[in-house]
């Protein structure tokens, strides 16, 4: 009996840690996609804002930009080449996140995202991967994607083929 009594304790015991470790897991993961969202708000208030310094302190080191062109693949320097200019007008550029999405990775190191952002481009998709470097939020990657309704595809391919065929027919005969 006490075997048995023992036993239904233990099993109680570890029902109740693992709901209290899931409260914690749950209480860390919301605190953490805050802290993403603050980074992923303030990247584009940054932008918006022309303040170069802060922007560029929101990516990681050893970090790439995917831009909406095929030839835009940068890593942070590159990037920082090509804002700069952009940035000294006053105004670099202006996007809003719409919807957003974020998930982690089972360490807690990692954050993917995806949004839907309002721009001057219209709608276009922001997408990318976090790195919790320390205690701050890192851009590892972003990705910009301009969207395109499927209604409206025929004519934007055959709009962007004079341009994307040369790229696509260099990088088959590589």
């Amino acid at each position: 009996m006490k075997k048995y009594i023992s036993l239904t304790l233990f099993g109680v015991m570890i029902l109740f840690s693992n709901g209290l470790f899931a409260q914690k897991k749950g209480f860390y993961e919301n605190v953490q996609k805050k802290n993403v969202i603050k980074v992923l708000d303030d990247l584009n208030l940054y932008a918006a804002n022309a303040d170069f310094n802060n922007y560029f302190k929101l990516y990681a080191e050893e970090s790439t930009f995917v831009g909406t062109d095929a030839n835009e693949i940068w890593n942070k320097k590159e990037f920082m080449e090509y804002a700069k200019p952009h940035f000294d007008k006053g105004k670099a550029w202006s996007f809003t996140s719409l919807k957003r999405n974020i998930s982690f990775s089972d360490d807690g190191k990692y954050a993917w995202f995806d949004e839907l952002l309002d721009t001057q481009m219209k709608l276009c998709r922001g997408s990318g991967v976090l790195e919790k470097i320390g205690t701050q939020w890192k851009i590892r990657q972003y990705v910009l994607s301009m969207t395109i309704p499927n209604e409206v595809s025929n004519e934007v391919i055959k709009i962007k083929s004079p341009t994307e065929d040369p790229i696509i027919s260099g990088l088959k005969n590589k």
